[in-house]
């Protein structure tokens, strides 16, 4: 098993039109691929808190990718992500990180 932990550094003003995105659109994508998350999280003390942090769950990093290249391809995901950004863009940056669960962890 793979996690990936993605965070999506918004512009001000913007978290709360990316979370309506996940909650209007996003997951529904997720579900269409099979891309299982694990949980969300919003910062509540940090440098930010205008991010979005989440994570999702892979049995390899080539089901990644064949997921994930599938979701970001699809015609509709793109037409729906543009809209919600026509007036200015939710998301300045977005970091990405694979990790490996260690021996001990309890989520392996």
């Amino acid at each position: 098993m793979i996690v990936e932990m993605r965070i999506y550094h918004c512009a001000p003003t913007r978290l709360p039109a990316l979370l309506d995105r996940f909650t209007s659109t996003t997951l529904g994508f997720f579900e269409k691929y099979g891309i299982e998350q694990i949980g969300f999280w919003t910062t509540l003390i940090g440098p930010s808190n205008h991010a979005l942090t989440y994570m999702l769950k892979w049995e390899s990093l080539a089901e990644r990718e064949q997921k994930w290249n599938a979701f970001q391809a699809d015609p509709e995901w793109m037409a729906k992500r543009a809209a919600t950004e026509a007036d200015k863009p939710i998301v300045e940056r977005i970091e990405n990180h694979f990790l490996a669960p260690t021996a001990f962890s309890a989520l392996r």
